[in-house]
């Protein structure tokens, strides 16, 4: 076979047959995007500047959150999106597709083979995956599962995980990101909340009896003046710099903020003293704002990379903004117009603020009433990657929300119904606070509380504040979503609490109606 034999003494030549041998290794093929999950910690739908209502609340004139304005500017604002109503199976619907009911890890996780359930005089909790998410199968009291960042692995993508994991108790497979899919893991282990939010104060680490709420692998920053989210953010863009350039990226920036325990966030905390919000309640807005500055050092990275027009942002929060207790003011009055808070079935415990931006894809300023749920995150974002592979070992629940995006759905996907199964005990005590399981069909909500076998209904697009129970007055779409709830609840095997006194497991909702 004759070679062919390049002259460098004719530049021109060379660069032509270059760019002629780089096009047609290149046909066929389309850059993937990165793509950046922001996770915020029991941020409640109404913990920002951005209205995801009609109208703009007293507490979005409360806080100051310009990059989440920029965000939104830039992208799609969800104004009906959902998670649970705490934070493992959030993460954990996250991470496999799968809804709650089915996954069974429907309590927060913490230590091995110990269940979180508070105590009940009545009812007996059933056994549930207290250990969390599991890569291999056969591991007792966990959810076998094909994670989503193992998946992206698998399209070319370098995972990091930065922030809260909370995925498996201490001393499981899950308890460590990387055995989930992730190249890096910073400051994520078992634990669901920092010790500390201060680097003074090593973020909890060498404090008596705090190991395993102490935030690990931060040891340069501790001694130091420095808040846990200004940390974990310096840390993501150091790793980001590190990284194949022409490899892309999947970054799940979850951070620990706005769990308890509240802090003042230093850099922030006095002009929402000065501006008279009560101590607890300043604090809780500079942790927002802080928050809402990791946002924007994060897409001023991107702007100054050139790698901003090929990232995906997506924004969400795990449950709603926490109100039952540990918080300034009136409890459960947090997230008004919506009832209650985290740990409820109502509109307070489970709708998040959440945004997209997608460029040349997603129409900035826009916005979407249509409803997804957290499950709906895993197939979205494989499709996002372009995922070829998408064989699971587990059943997903979720549905992509591309067509949104993309304004290509033909129609609102109204009559999909979204699920909440909690056979569980929380900490927190308030309205919707309780064991329970409940459905979103069309404008119609049901929520079905196992202790009392109460039935509440409402129309949520009409009284988003829950306040009118409509179960005894709208018999049909009583007896409609008891039965849609109940054939989930039994097609998805998910496990009913007993009552101590007889043995009998409670109920399901349509045997309640009929």
């Amino acid at each position: 076979m004759k070679r062919m034999r390049i002259d460098l003494k004719r530049p021109i030549l060379v660069v032509t047959i270059l760019c002629f041998f780089s096009f047609f290794r290149g046909l066929g093929q389309e850059t993937k995007p990165n793509i950046i999950v922001f996770l915020v910690d029991d941020m409640g739908w109404q913990d920002t500047s951005v209205p995801f209502w009609k109208k703009k609340t007293p507490f979005n004139n409360r806080y100051y959150t310009p990059n989440m304005e920029r965000l939104a500017s830039q992208g799609m604002k969800f104004t009906q999106a959902y998670a649970t109503p705490i934070c493992s199976p959030t993460r954990v619907s996250l991470m496999t597709g799968m809804n709650a009911a089915r996954h069974r890890v429907t309590n927060w996780t913490l230590h091995k083979n110990t269940s979180t359930d508070g105590k009940d005089d009545h009812l007996e909790f059933p056994e549930w995956n207290v250990n969390g998410i599991s890569p291999v199968p056969e591991i007792e009291n966990t959810i076998y599962a094909t994670s989503l960042p193992s998946l992206l692995k698998n399209e070319g993508y370098q995972t990091i995980h930065v922030g809260k994991a909370h995925f498996g108790a201490v001393g499981t497979l899950g308890e460590d990101p990387k055995n989930l899919g992730f190249d890096f893991n910073i400051a994520g282990h078992a634990a669901g909340a920092p010790e500390s939010y201060e680097g003074l104060e090593n973020f909890g680490n060498g404090k008596p009896n705090k190991a395993i709420w102490a935030v690990p692998g931060l040891q340069k920053y501790h001694g130091k003046d420095i808040f846990l989210t200004e940390a974990l953010t310096r840390e993501a863009l150091i790793t980001l710099d590190s990284l194949d350039q022409n490899k892309p990226f999947f970054l799940y920036m979850s951070h620990y903020a706005v769990h308890v325990p509240i802090y003042g966030d230093k850099r922030y905390l006095k002009k929402y003293l000065d501006a008279g919000l009560q101590e607890t309640e300043a604090k809780y807005a500079s942790m927002i704002e802080g928050m809402d500055k990791s946002l924007g050092d994060i897409l001023d990275y991107l702007d100054r990379k050139n790698i901003a027009d090929n990232t995906i942002v997506l924004f969400m929060s795990d449950n709603g903004g926490l109100s039952a207790h540990a918080r300034g003011g009136e409890p459960n009055t947090h997230n008004k117009p919506l009832a209650s808070g985290k740990g409820s079935f109502y509109e307070g415990g489970i709708r998040e603020p959440m945004i997209v931006k997608w460029p040349n894809k997603v129409k900035p300023a826009t916005t979407t009433d249509n409803y997804v749920i957290i499950e709906d995150f895993y197939p979205t974002i494989l499709q996002m990657a372009g995922a070829t592979n998408m064989n699971t070992v587990q059943h997903v629940d979720g549905k992509s929300f591309m067509p949104i995006l993309t304004n290509t759905s033909k129609e609102k996907d109204e009559y999909r119904p979204l699920f909440w199964h909690y056979p569980n005990k929380w900490g927190g005590f308030g309205p919707g606070i309780g064991t329970g399981s409940a459905v979103r069909y069309g404008d119609w909500k049901l929520i079905y509380f196992h202790k009392s076998q109460t039935l509440e209904l409402y129309n949520i697009k009409n009284d988003i504040a829950e306040s009118n129970n409509l179960a005894s007055k709208n018999k049909k779409e009583l007896h409609k979503l008891a039965s849609i709830l109940t054939d989930y609840l039994k097609s998805s095997k998910a496990q009913m609490p007993k009552y101590k006194a007889t043995g009998e497991p409670v109920p399901y909702p349509n045997e309640i109606v009929e």
